[in-house]
């Protein structure tokens, strides 16, 4: 999207959705580069990024029984811009949470932590909705105005599952499929507790490299 399309459903302000994607990007990315630097690994794995195709916005407008304009595209909708953050541990996805808690030129305005309240059917992922001001004209008539970010953080382990379950989801008119949600809820928990153990693996590691870089003085006598 890099023009304004006058048939937009988001109107004059398409133009800006790219920007503030790239930005918030850019911000990750120096995320990553420091942790890098810091502790030997990446931040995360990688990031898809997404504007919400004029169709599909459309669409959920639709769906939702409200105006196709730029308001509920852009205000009454929240996820015209969107990201999702692969990480390799759990626990990085919490260290990410610190970081956007950080940012001050944004607010979360909505957060479901389906990793410590995993879905019935065994999803796990970090949802949030990220209010961001900024040097861009709104639908609400601010100079500086708020445009809103829909974000997934999951591990590659999460994003593996869901992926999977998501194409079996949608098979359709076949046998057992409660033996079948079974099976992949199960699916979902091993993963789980593999993710944990491997994340204490990488812990016991860290602890005895910072041992060996740090040597106490304590058999030197």
């Amino acid at each position: 999207m890099n023009s304004v399309n006058s048939n937009s459903i988001y109107g004059e302000y398409a133009e800006y959705l790219d920007k503030i994607l790239e930005d918030l990007s850019r911000r990750f990315k120096n995320y990553d580069d420091y942790v890098l630097e810091r502790t030997g690994e990446h931040g995360f794995e990688h990031i898809t990024t997404r504007i919400k195709s004029d169709e599909s916005m459309r669409e959920k407008c639709i769906r939702k029984g409200i105006p196709e304009t730029p308001y509920s595209a852009l205000y009454v909708n929240t996820d015209a811009i969107g990201m999702r953050i692969i990480t390799s541990f759990v626990d990085d996805i919490y260290q990410m949470m610190d970081y956007i808690r950080s940012f001050d030129n944004s607010t979360i305005i909505e957060e479901k932590d389906y990793i410590k309240h995993a879905k019935p059917n065994g999803y796990r992922s970090y949802h949030l909705i990220l209010g961001i001001k900024t040097d861009y004209p709104d639908v609400n008539g601010n100079e500086k105005g708020i445009y809103y970010v829909e974000i997934q953080l999951r591990t590659i382990a999460m994003d593996t599952w869901a992926s999977l379950e998501h194409k079996i989801r949608y098979k359709k008119n076949i046998a057992d499929q409660e033996l079948i949600s079974s099976e992949l809820k199960r699916c979902a928990d091993e993963l789980a507790s593999c993710e944990l153990t491997m994340q204490t693996i990488r812990g016991m590691i860290r602890s005895k490299l910072l041992q060996e870089s740090n040597p106490t003085t304590s058999n030197d006598n």
